[in-house]
């Protein structure tokens, strides 16, 4: 099973789609699983408000887990971490149009009971594996 398999698995599990997505990074960059679930918890349904979808943020954080800095002195990895970052940005909008959940759902998960609609709705199974797949195939290219 591939990564995008692998995260779409995790997804169908009940995970949100940041962990699914960085849950699938972690043996790479020597991070315990539990621990990636854990720390992704709060990122799904865009921070649960309907932000910077929960994909693109721990996208980011493989990103960051492959090219960040990590010595105080490392602008160079900063400035490159950036970079890649932006990248990764425009390439996820450039096939869906936004890195918002709000925009890519098309509702405004801030609102009261706006999770439970879009639920009932079927949003989070029609759209998010697309953009769970989307971002696993961008961060493969990347890193």
């Amino acid at each position: 099973m591939n990564k995008s398999e692998q995260a779409l698995e995790l997804f169908s599990q009940g995970f949100n789609c940041a962990q699914a997505i960085l849950s699938v990074f972690c043996d790479e960059f020597d991070l315990k699983r539990e621990a990636a679930l854990k720390m992704t918890s709060g990122f799904g349904g865009g921070l649960c408000q309907g932000e910077l979808c929960g994909a693109v943020s721990s996208a980011v954080m493989v990103l960051g887990l492959k090219y960040g800095q990590s010595e105080k002195e490392d602008n160079e990895a900063k400035e490159n971490t950036y970079d890649v970052v932006n990248d990764f940005c425009r390439k996820f909008k450039a096939i869906n149009g936004s890195i918002i959940c709000n925009g890519l759902l098309d509702t405004d998960l801030s609102q009261t009971n706006a999770r439970k609609e879009a639920r009932e709705k079927g949003l989070f199974k029609k759209i998010c594996p697309k953009v769970i797949a989307d971002a696993v195939v961008i961060l493969e290219e990347m890193i």
